[in-house]
């Protein structure tokens, strides 16, 4: 944020109350104080701020380079990322493919990748590709760069999030990778052009990488790595995390071990793994069970019935949008939504995203 003292929550708190991010710099002081989390200090600086004429230069930048923008409140904003309070206000997008990918999976790890470990990263990504999964990363050395290199060379979507505006790449020695990546996917951003790197923005970026997943992965990392920073904000956001063990004398694997035996992380060694706990394997068992689910949905409450509908007719679904499209209370939809998955007809996703089991 341009503004001192206001964030990711703050600002969509003020957006909120004000009606749009440009009401919010017409609003009177008086009244900003009044909103909660502003206090005088901060509407003072709200007051003081330049921040449209930044924004008028922002949008001449965004024009020429034709990037595309999603605001937090916009349908197209990453539904993923919705659920998530402190999610970007505003993201930054160059790239044709989509940001609400059906299946992403999050690639993270050292940046000091060993053989072994980019050897796994690409077997693991080689085999998701026959599934349709969005690989993101980080765009980082090491296990980023790997995990990118690797979907473009399966003709697997990726996208790569950014610490920095769009203006510039860092590391630059990714330029040609991400010219490959915008046939299938892009690169990522919530900052503005111009700005300039700062190591206090890597942990902003990550909580990116983690709210845009179903999950994450974590391929070798040191118990303080920036991998791990990914790996709780995720188990933060309720996303699975995975990692793929290590030799115990190995310095890069001693922060995989240590998710996995403190039960933070799930113990996965193959890309089979990865899709049976995130249910991306839809087995002819599965199939065989869906008629017999049906038979019951005679049996379901008016309420039950038109969530079932509702998921039957529009795939998958946030829970947000399921309260909008059914006109139901949220403590009514997640009762009923909870009855549903006890019963076997309906799933529960990463993200508080459900549909049909």
């Amino acid at each position: 944020m341009l503004v001192p003292g206001i964030g990711s929550i703050l600002g969509k708190t003020l957006v909120s109350y004000c009606g749009s991010a440009e009401a919010v710099f017409r609003e009177k002081g008086m009244h900003l104080i009044k909103i909660p989390g502003v206090g005088t200090t901060v509407a003072e600086s709200i007051k003081k701020s330049n921040v449209m004429a930044h924004a008028e230069e922002e949008v001449g930048f965004i024009k020429k380079y034709k990037i595309s923008t999603f605001f937090f409140n916009e349908d197209d904003y990453p539904h993923r990322l919705k659920h998530c309070d402190d999610g970007p206000l505003l993201l930054y997008y160059k790239g044709n493919g989509t940001l609400n990918h059906e299946r992403i999976l999050a690639v993270v790890g050292t940046r000091r990748a060993s053989e072994y470990g980019k050897k796994i990263c690409e077997e693991i990504i080689k085999n998701l590709s026959s599934l349709d999964v969005c690989i993101i990363s980080g765009l980082a050395y090491g296990i980023d760069t790997c995990a990118h290199k690797s979907a473009v060379k399966n003709n697997s979507p990726t996208v790569g999030v950014l610490a920095h505006g769009l203006d510039m790449l860092y590391p630059a020695e990714n330029k040609s990778l991400v010219t490959k990546m915008l046939t299938l996917g892009g690169v990522l951003t919530e900052f503005m052009s111009k700005t300039k790197l700062d190591p206090a923005y890597f942990p902003r970026r990550n909580r990116i990488v983690a709210g845009m997943s179903d999950g994450v992965l974590v391929i070798e990392s040191k118990t303080d790595g920036g991998a791990m920073i990914t790996a709780n904000i995720a188990s933060s956001y309720n996303r699975d995390v995975f990692c793929i063990p290590g030799r115990t004398n190995d310095e890069f694997s001693t922060g995989c071990n240590y998710l996995i035996k403190s039960n933070k992380a799930a113990l996965v060694e193959s890309a089979e793994d990865i899709a049976f706990q995130l249910g991306w394997t839809d087995t002819k068992e599965s199939k065989k069970k869906k008629p017999s689910q049906l038979a019951i949905f005679n049996e379901l409450k008016d309420d039950e019935k038109a969530l079932v509908n509702l998921l039957q007719q529009n795939g998958k679904l946030p829970i947000d949008s399921i309260c909008l499209r059914s006109k139901m209370p949220l403590s009514k939809v997640s009762s009923s939504l909870l009855t549903l998955e006890f019963q076997g007809i309906v799933r529960s996703l990463p993200g508080k995203i459900y549909q049909i089991a």
